[in-house]
């Protein structure tokens, strides 16, 4: 989004370098920082609509980064940037408070779609009724309408596809999802998740064995991602 403010946390200056450059190319008002504690800094004193983060920095890791910034309950989107691939690594930064995470080395086009993406619903969380796809979800009203009319979905399924719209484009993972769908008081597990995904698949993809809406991240979660730039 043009104009908007990016904070960049990474050590590597070729690679900080060429981030810079590609943001500010496109408009955005970019702030850097080459450590944890310098980073942590910034991100406190003066939030930025985005921040992208390293996740292996010295002096304060990523990690610890993105617990300190939810914990003074700052909402702004955080984007891992990490060298490891392995499922724990991820699902450690998502469950402190990232939301989303690109693998190095990583596509910097691929990078810029999804900050703007972060910058753009950001400035319609508020929004009441949701489009996407062909469907039309009526958060106050409980509702979903599929060209036009109505579906109906269980309550599980209408709190799980509430769940999903309200963090369109963050990746999620099972453990997530089982906290704010069914609540930490119900014991559930990570299957129970896969199915009620099964179901409502079933009821707002087009095609839901080849889904476009609510994507699989393999061994991690879901993405609730539709085409297009759409939600």
């Amino acid at each position: 989004m043009r104009g908007a403010s990016v904070l960049i946390i990474e050590d590597d200056p070729a690679l900080l370098r060429g981030l810079k450059d590609n943001f500010e190319t496109r408009d955005y008002r970019v702030r850097v920082a080459r450590d944890g504690r310098e980073g942590l800094s910034a991100a406190l004193s003066s939030p930025p609509d985005l921040l992208v983060l390293d996740i292996m920095l010295p002096r304060m890791n990523g990690y610890e980064i993105c617990r300190a910034i939810r914990a003074k309950n700052l909402d702004l989107p955080i984007i891992m940037l990490t060298a490891k691939g392995q499922e724990e690594d991820i699902v450690r930064g998502l469950e402190l408070g990232a939301d989303d995470y690109v693998i190095k080395p990583f596509s910097i086009r691929e990078l810029l779609a999804r900050a703007h993406a972060f910058l753009r619903r950001r400035q319609t969380l508020s929004d009441t009724v949701i489009h996407f796809s062909d469907c039309t979800v009526d958060l106050l009203a409980h509702k979903l309408f599929r060209n036009g009319t109505e579906v109906v979905l269980t309550t599980k399924e209408f709190r799980l596809l509430e769940f999903f719209v309200s963090r369109r484009g963050r990746a999620l993972t099972r453990d997530q999802i089982l906290d704010g769908v069914w609540g930490s008081d119900i014991v559930v597990n990570d299957r129970s998740v896969d199915r009620c995904v099964t179901t409502l698949r079933a009821k707002i993809e087009p095609d839901p064995h080849h889904p476009a809406c609510i994507k699989t991240i393999r061994d991690i979660g879901y993405r609730f991602d539709p085409p297009h730039g759409e939600g």
